[in-house]
């Protein structure tokens, strides 16, 4: 009781220097911001920043359309996440705001809600229309737009929520189970399920939206059922924005060392677009899509709707996840690449209060971006001051720019979001060299990236994790078992199956276990042992006790043989001398066994039986069985049993 009062009084005691110390880690800008030498960072912040924020204007509208959102909602996000991301974070190079595969997720959500509210989805581009500026449209009943923000701040707050209750409780080891190889199959799978959505607006066409299992499949054949009837203005300018973008993308990419900027292509053909299909008027004349208005200004803050937070609970989980693995691995990368500490429950907490606190302010769930944080730290960005000045490029366009984006075909949105994924599909190049160096990795990666696509991305994401940890099992459960030899004038001792000119020790086998021992493979302990050492002491013991049943048989003293064990010495001494080949046991050729235990982490309380056990069984046909190289914990473990 004294030493909890005690703990409890230097935790919750309170000084001038204690509430220093807690803003200073709640909010590192505190702590950093004085430190700022202009002279040196703010070129190099600013420029970053007009860059990123140049790129972000097309990503944000594009995003949008992926999250089944109006265009003003991606550029929301964007604005407020950078802000909030550059008073909370501790990484200097992370950029904030809509992800494609987030938006994905969100999308879907948004979407299953939409259908169960009854809203139809006759007319597809209905929510890029964005002509109202109040959660009404001024007529008292909330529209298909204003439903599907609703839906989604909704689950931005329960995302945030998540993500800010697992910083607190000091849970952020939850990303270190999503391996890389995951994450990267998870994305892969993902941006084929991203493509495959975006299809329907390069070729101009209306199609259902599929949902659940099998809607990667199920879109790929409406598509093709649908060609007739492809809009031959969108295909013709989704062709021609492609052929432009991805050369000068693959160029950018190329001489990135020598650039001092990379050309802001995306933001050029968006520009060109919009003022092509106003001129010659494709939406009247082509029936192509098109954004349609984008309000000017901000949107009075909102509270989520709580009605919607039951049904939303589940679909918040993968996203919180998901955001924040993506978030602490891109600042770990770049901390580590630059020489600074990250910590990772902070950045769990700053990017929860990058979805909880623009939840009001109509913005949908969002993380660290790899794209754009590729080029924030490849343009010399040197703190979150970068941030600050791209949140101000978008709004310029919040407040006098966004309307001129009325003409923007949707196929140029789509056009720019798949092309953006073109480091996710770049993996599959990269499945050869993993084959090589470790195959279970490729195994991971190739079924995550199935069951993302095949099935759905939450649910790959899940099969992904159960996976990886069933192949973490299995290897534990059929660990690498060997013989060692000694190294000859030496006490070096290595496995015989893998080194040559080894020496063997008269009448002894050292045994090596190479996992720890647990319920799991204790069966697979037993059987490579006596498979290994080429002596099974249970089959060696019955096989004596035959023979020595016999013997008894054949002398006239089967009697002696049931009989206790105190009772049977003498005529069991007799019956020895009596006819002694009968009932000597099995001639083997060791009398030590070593078991090394250096690979062993733990053994649980069946390990222990299984040693006790072998113990006892090899005791009994004559051979000594002992333990070598056991850590601490084993042995203490050892000495309690």
């Amino acid at each position: 009781r004294d030493l909890i009062l005690e703990k409890a009084r230097e935790v919750c005691k309170c000084n001038r220097q204690t509430i220093i110390s807690f803003f200073c880690h709640l909010f590192p800008v505190l702590d950093w911001l004085p430190h700022y030498h202009v002279k040196t960072q703010l070129l190099g912040d600013v420029i970053s920043g007009l860059l990123v924020g140049i790129v972000a204007i097309p990503q944000s509208i594009s995003y949008s359309l992926l999250a089944n959102q109006d265009p003003i909602y991606g550029i929301y996000t964007n604005f407020f996440c950078n802000i909030i991301y550059f008073a909370m974070a501790t990484s200097r190079h992370n950029f904030v705001g809509s992800f494609g595969v987030l938006c994905l997720m969100i999308g879907q959500s948004v979407n299953r809600h939409l259908q169960l509210a009854g809203y139809s989805d006759d007319n597809t581009g209905s929510l890029l229309v964005g002509n109202s500026t109040s959660p009404t449209n001024g007529t008292g009943v909330c529209d298909r737009s204003c439903y599907a923000i609703t839906v989604a701040l909704s689950l931005s707050f329960l995302v945030g929520l998540y993500q800010i209750l697992l910083g607190v409780l000091q849970l952020g080891f939850v990303s270190v189970y999503l391996s890389e190889p995951l994450l990267s199959g998870f994305v892969t799978g993902s941006s084929l399920t991203i493509i495959t959505s975006q299809m329907k607006y390069l070729l101009g066409l209306k199609i259902p939206r599929h949902e659940g299992v099998g809607s990667f499949i199920l879109t790929w054949v409406d598509l093709f059922g649908y060609i007739q009837n492809t809009n031959i203005c969108d295909l013709v300018t989704s062709l021609i924005a492609l052929a432009i973008i991805v050369p000068v993308k693959e160029i950018n990419d190329r001489y990135k060392d020598k650039m001092k900027a990379p050309f802001p292509v995306e933001l050029l053909v968006v520009i060109v677009a919009t003022v092509l299909s106003y001129y010659f008027n494709f939406e009247e004349r082509y029936k192509s899509a098109v954004c349609g208005a984008i309000p000017t200004g901000f949107r009075k803050p909102t509270l989520p709707d709580t009605k919607l937070f039951s049904s939303l609970a589940v679909d918040a989980l993968p996203i919180a996840i998901i955001g924040f693995a993506m978030t602490v691995s891109l600042a770990e990368i770049f901390g580590k690449k630059h020489g600074y500490a990250v910590r990772a429950n902070q950045e769990m907490v700053a990017i929860g209060m990058c979805n909880l606190i623009p939840s009001f302010f109509y913005c949908f769930a969002s993380s660290a971006a790899l794209t754009k944080t590729l080029l924030k730290e490849s343009t010399g960005t040197q703190t979150q001051i970068s941030g600050l000045v791209t949140s101000l490029v978008l709004l310029l366009v919040l407040l006098w720019i966004a309307p001129l984006f009325y003409s923007l075909q949707t196929s140029i949105l789509g056009v720019v979001t798949i092309i953006n994924l073109r480091g996710g599909l770049r993996k599959f190049c990269d499945t050869p060299q993993m084959w090589q160096l470790s195959k279970v990795d490729t195994v991971v990666w190739w079924m995550t990236m199935l069951a993302s696509t095949l099935i759905t991305t939450e649910i790959g994401l899940l099969v992904g994790v159960c996976f990886a940890l069933l192949c973490i099992i299995f290897r534990t459960q059929r660990p690498r078992a060997t013989l060692l030899g000694k190294v000859s004038n030496s006490e070096i001792y290595e496995d015989q199956s893998t080194y040559k000119q080894l020496s063997s020790i008269a009448n002894m086998k050292i045994f090596r276990f190479e996992a720890s021992l647990y319920y799991a493979n204790k069966d697979y302990f037993k059987t490579v042992l006596y498979q290994k050492t080429a002596v099974n002491p249970t089959l060696l013991a019955a096989k004596h006790q035959r023979m020595e049943a016999q013997a008894n048989a054949d002398t006239g003293h089967s009697k002696s043989f049931f009989c206790t064990r105190f009772h049977c010495l003498k005529p069991a001494k007799k019956r020895a001398e009596q006819s002694p080949a009968d009932v000597c046991p099995p001639s083997i050729d060791m009398h030590t066994l070593i078991i090394d235990c250096g690979a062993m982490q733990f053994i649980d309380t069946v390990g222990l039986s299984v040693l006790k056990e072998v113990h006892h069984d090899y005791k009994d046909i004559g051979v000594q069985v002992l333990l070598a190289n056991c850590n601490p914990s084993i042995r203490h473990l050892l000495q309690q049993g």
